[in-house]
């Protein structure tokens, strides 16, 4: 799977560099259009859709159902789950396609409405926008690549930006997860079938959170197929994979940029509430009430 998905990245990038005479937000545009368009066919083709804003546990939610089906399934262990290549291994697995949801509208045109979603089973994946800002700021200082950082409208590495001043940013911070998270509010309800998961609870109770998932996708499963697939994806061995730095061992998601660097990693602290560290009294009480006046308040999160 991965080579697969770095032969498509690959093309892309050459695709749109031989646009590089147009102005940067035209060639934004491009990269943006062309996303939308894979994307799009893989929705329409999977039986179930796992949305979230980044950073809000996507990767490891990835390795707990990776595990789940591994044992449930018989994939072979180490495999970590796509598109479709389990499904491919074994069609009692679903397809299911994991997105942020960034880029469809790019190409479907439909920015008001998640009417790309309404015939699809959706499980939205949420966190608190708070956490999500700090963790997006780290993958920026230490992760994001260049070719990345020109389309996304995020600073560029050589511009020395306070994780206050990123997180508050109406591009890429708090403001833009609030954005998502309000959009989706209004329009769950509209899909074919829904469910609503939080990071939150995937810390204080993944086996509930696994079980809910994988009831919603029809699947029955055992008390120890769940304690399985809950270790699979323990923080421990998530960071061993990581560490191993080795593909065979799960997936591209799950290589660091720089081992010497622990802020690298895609499995960094998972702290709930952990972004009270990175800021002033002062900062806390703008970024607080930031989230109370601009939240839908049914999330919690105020």
């Amino acid at each position: 799977m991965a080579s697969t998905q770095g032969y498509r990245k690959k093309k892309r990038e050459r695709i749109v560099s031989l646009f590089s005479f147009l102005p940067l937000e035209k060639q934004a545009a491009l990269d943006h259009w062309l996303r939308g368009r894979k994307q799009y066919r893989e929705i329409k083709q999977a039986d179930f859709v796992i949305v979230s804003p980044p950073k809000c546990g996507r990767t490891w939610l990835r390795v707990t159902l990776s595990g789940f089906f591994q044992i449930r399934f018989g994939i072979p262990e180490g495999e970590t789950l796509g598109y479709d290549n389990f499904h491919k291994m074994n069609v009692e697995v679903p397809r299911i396609r994991f997105t942020d949801d960034r880029y469809v509208s790019d190409y479907t045109r439909n920015r008001d409405s998640k009417r790309d979603y309404y015939e699809k089973r959706v499980v939205l994946l949420i966190r608190d926008p708070r956490d999500v800002a700090v963790s997006n700021y780290h993958q920026w200082k230490n992760t994001v690549n260049p070719y990345k950082k020109r389309f996304h409208k995020l600073p560029p590495d050589s511009e020395n930006v306070s994780i206050f001043d990123y997180a508050m940013n109406q591009d890429y911070g708090i403001p833009r997860t609030v954005r998502f998270l309000n959009a989706w509010e209004k329009e769950l309800a509209k899909t074919r079938a829904h469910l609503l998961i939080r990071y939150e609870e995937m810390r204080s109770d993944p086996q509930a959170v696994l079980r809910d998932v994988v009831c919603f996708m029809g699947i029955s499963a055992s008390d120890a197929q769940i304690e399985h697939a809950v270790e699979y994806a323990s923080f421990d061995n998530m960071r061993k994979i990581e560490m191993s730095n080795d593909p065979r061992a799960g997936s591209r998601r799950l290589m660091p940029k720089d081992l010497s660097k622990t802020e690298s990693f895609k499995v960094r602290r998972g702290k709930v509430g952990g972004y009270r560290d990175y800021f002033s009294e002062q900062q806390l009480s703008i970024i607080d009430r930031y989230i109370a006046d601009n939240l839908a308040p049914s999330y919690g999160y105020i």
